[in-house]
Parts: C-alpha cells; structure tokens; sequence
C-alpha cells in the first residue's frame, strides 16, 4: 500500500489545496516581478522583443534554485544553491526597486515592489517543501518477527578469552622433611627433705 493510500483524506485534501493556493499566489507575484523587471529592461535601451527574457533568466533561477536546495538537502552541493538562489533573489527585489524608483512612484512604490519578488520565493520554497514531504516514504515500524529474525542473523560480538589464572608447581612430598620437635623437659614436684633419725645416747 502506497504512502498516499495511508493518508486520510481529509490530510490530502488539505495538502493537494495548500499546492493549489500557492500556485495560485506564486503565479501572481511571478506576473507582477515579470512585468517590473521586463519594463525595467526596456528603459536599459533593451529590444522590447527580447526585453521578456530579463525577468525569465532571474526569476526562472530562483525557481530552480529552490528546488536544488530542496532536492540536495543532505548533499554537499546545497551550497551552491543556497548562493544562487540568494543572489536571484537579490537581482529580483533589486530590480523591482529599481523600476518602482526609475519609473518615479516615489518610496512607498519601491516598498510594494518587494513583495512580489518576496512572494514568489517563498511560495516556490513552500511548494517544493510540499511536493517533497508528500513524496517522501514513512519508515514503517518493524514487526516482532522480523525484529526476531534479525536478532538471530545478527553477527555476535567478540567475546575476548578469560585471562588464565596463574598457577603454582605442586612441592614434592620427598623435598619436605619432618621437623623433630624440641625434647620436653619433666619437672620433678617439689619434695621436703625428710627428718633424720638421731640414735640415743645408750649404746
């Protein structure tokens, strides 16, 4: 089942009418940047036949540069993207000022003029985030089986070996000599002299 398939409807319905509204807005901040920036070429003495494609070159870069950055999100090269989508924009809301100030509208007409360059970079970034996430699959979560699967394929980490303990050589029994033990001494118990007999005088 698809990505789109899981979603309700109400989500896509949702989605489908945010694309729908900025293609709308986008479309009309692009005519207005195209009509400034193509008048503002005409004034710089360029042939009015070829005078459209002004706004095409520097519009049309911002437009492409937005999807670069969006499609080489994780890419080293989104740099070079991210310079030339800033420097379009720059030349676009540049450029409208400068026809706003050239045609002689004054200061609140070179504000207005930034809109529409503005307009237009944000809602070429805000469709291409949409188309992008709509695009992008959704990590299901693993079932039980093959989470058992996986733990009985999985690749078991050395173990290192138990370190021998060190052991002693047994003493022979022929190497160990009987000590004597030292002789014990009796003591006698103390015994009082015994009386002598002393014989009479008569013999």
């Amino acid at each position: 089942m698809s990505t789109a398939d899981q979603q309700p409807k109400s989500v896509r319905w949702a989605r489908w009418s945010a694309v729908l509204i900025v293609l709308v807005i986008g479309g009309a901040a692009f005519v207005l940047s195209f009509a400034a920036l193509r008048d503002l070429a005409v004034r710089a003495h360029t042939p009015t036949h070829l005078a459209w494609l002004f706004p095409v070159i520097v519009d049309g870069t911002i437009i492409q540069a937005t999807i670069a950055v969006l499609a080489l999100a994780d890419s080293p090269e989104r740099s070079f993207f991210t310079r030339v989508l800033i420097a379009g924009a720059t030349v676009s809301i540049g450029g409208n000022i400068a026809h706003a100030l050239v045609s002689g509208h004054g200061a609140l007409a070179a504000i207005l003029a930034v809109i529409a360059p503005a307009a237009l970079l944000l809602d070429t970034h805000g469709l291409a985030v949409l188309l992008r996430s709509r695009n992008t699959p959704k990590s299901e979560p693993a079932t039980p089986a093959v989470a058992v699967e996986a733990a009985e394929h999985a690749v078991p980490e050395h173990v290192p070996a138990p370190t021998p303990m060190p052991t002693t050589s047994p003493i022979p029994l022929a190497s160990v000599r009987p000590t004597t033990p030292p002789p014990v001494r009796v003591v006698q118990p103390f015994q009082p002299p015994r009386p002598v007999a002393v014989p009479s005088g008569g013999h």
